[in-house]
């Protein structure tokens, strides 16, 4: 596929509006959230960290993550920018009774402070991969640091460099149902490979059973790293890199058979400066 330097003029970025969010859930539907649930806490066991825990849940979106680990027993505070997505993790938490807590609050993860920290902070579903500046990227990792009590686990996982280049993504199509309505999403990339930048353009189209029909587009752009540049951002705030493993296989390798691998990183003492004096509650 050929890559372009710049893609402003031709697809104007857009994300998780609501109709993406009301649709969010339906497209992900055979995602396995409870599997991915079970990944997250082998990595906690694995550090010494098994039992229930506080964790922090940033680009939470619609809660498929969050509200698993607190049907568990885990208490877990989501963090999401986009009201929309917000609206559906809080619509499902209120259909469930978690043997954990679950809360959720709309900020920006660059931002962010809640003045608490956690045992675990993650950032699944390629959510490290929005911040598809340098200065974005700092901003969130500084957040992480913040709020992890110091040798708690930073889990995430994105698009790894050396699989996106040696299998270019081409153009996809899903369908689903979601109630008496069809939703049908055709998926473009366009690659900037000098800047680490996936252009994808979702075309959606959803038809009720009266035979109505909606349609809407979104465009996200999505950062891929390879293993030396994100070891350096996390050990520039005081994160160190401990695994890169396959996602969801931890047992295998990161390669280039893999697009998505899952990160594992441990917070180191907190910085003096700009050190919050809140313990965590």
């Amino acid at each position: 596929m050929r890559s372009m330097p710049r893609f402003a003029s031709v697809w104007r970025e857009t994300m998780f509006g609501p109709d993406y969010a009301d649709a969010y859930d339906a497209i992900y539907r055979s995602k396995n959230y409870e599997a991915e649930a079970d990944l997250i806490e082998r990595i906690l066991a694995r550090h010494g960290l098994d039992g229930p825990r506080r964790l922090l849940d940033l680009g939470c979106g619609t809660g498929s993550h969050a509200l698993p680990l607190a049907r568990r027993g885990h208490s877990v505070v989501g963090v999401d920018r986009s009201p929309p997505m917000l609206a559906q993790a809080r619509a499902k938490a209120s259909a469930v009774r978690p043997s954990g807590s679950v809360d959720f609050e709309e900020s920006d993860i660059r931002e962010l402070d809640l003045g608490r920290r956690f045992d675990a902070v993650l950032m699944m579903f390629t959510v490290l991969g929005y911040q598809t500046e340098d200065a974005d990227l700092m901003a969130a990792l500084a957040t992480v640091r913040r709020h992890l009590e110091p040798g708690g686990l930073f889990i995430f996982d994105v698009w790894y460099g050396p699989a996106v280049l040696a299998d270019r993504p081409g153009e996809r199509e899903v369908s689903v149902s979601d109630g008496s309505s069809r939703i049908t999403r055709k998926t473009g990339v366009m690659l900037d490979i000098p800047r680490h930048l996936c252009h994808v353009r979702f075309d959606l189209e959803r038809v009720g059973a009266e035979g109505r029909s909606g349609q809407w587009q979104e465009v996200h752009v999505v950062r891929y790293y390879f293993p030396e540049e994100l070891k350096s951002a996390l050990g520039q705030n005081q994160l160190s890199l401990l695994d890169l493993r396959s996602f969801s296989d931890d047992e295998a390798p990161a390669d280039e058979r893999a697009w998505n691998v899952i990160g594992v990183a441990r917070a180191g003492p907190l910085p003096e400066v700009g050190r919050t004096s809140k313990s965590s509650g």
